[in-house]
């Protein structure tokens, strides 16, 4: 899977002159639906099944800043796949600083049916279950 690739705005910066923390957030939701988009699965497709996903938790620790115009990229993976939630993770990499990891953050979300009853999504969403799975590192 090829990695999210974005250039850091200038309005993304803070009073310091580095990217908002929150943005990174925002960052790892674009890379989120952009892996969607690149495994078949885009966000609009969960929607017309009557799918929604919320995310249940997200963390991020930061670790080297990163700079209005720096190019960045972005590595998802599957950190946890369990019935009914799953983890992804994300390594933010600053290119223009020669690649080094400037972020390193995690997502958790399940599938609800839009009566809110969970989906057991092995079961439930077999072919976007395998497709996940191969996301994990050493799969």
């Amino acid at each position: 899977m090829k990695p999210y690739a974005k250039t850091a705005k200038y309005y993304e910066t803070d009073q310091m002159g580095v990217i908002h923390h929150s943005n990174y957030i925002r960052w790892m939701e674009e890379a989120r639906v952009d892996m969607l988009n690149q495994i078949g699965y885009p966000y609009r497709r969960f929607e017309e099944m009557g799918y929604i996903s919320p995310v249940l938790h997200v963390d991020c620790e930061f670790k080297k800043s990163v700079k209005f115009d720096d190019e960045v990229k972005i590595v998802v993976s599957l950190q946890d796949a369990g019935r009914v939630k799953f983890t992804l993770r994300y390594d933010i990499y600053n290119m223009s600083e020669g690649g080094v990891l400037c972020a390193r953050g995690t997502t958790t979300h399940c599938f609800l049916k839009k009566d809110g009853r969970p989906i057991i999504i092995d079961k439930e969403m077999k072919k976007f279950y395998e497709e996940m799975k191969k996301l994990q590192p050493g799969e």
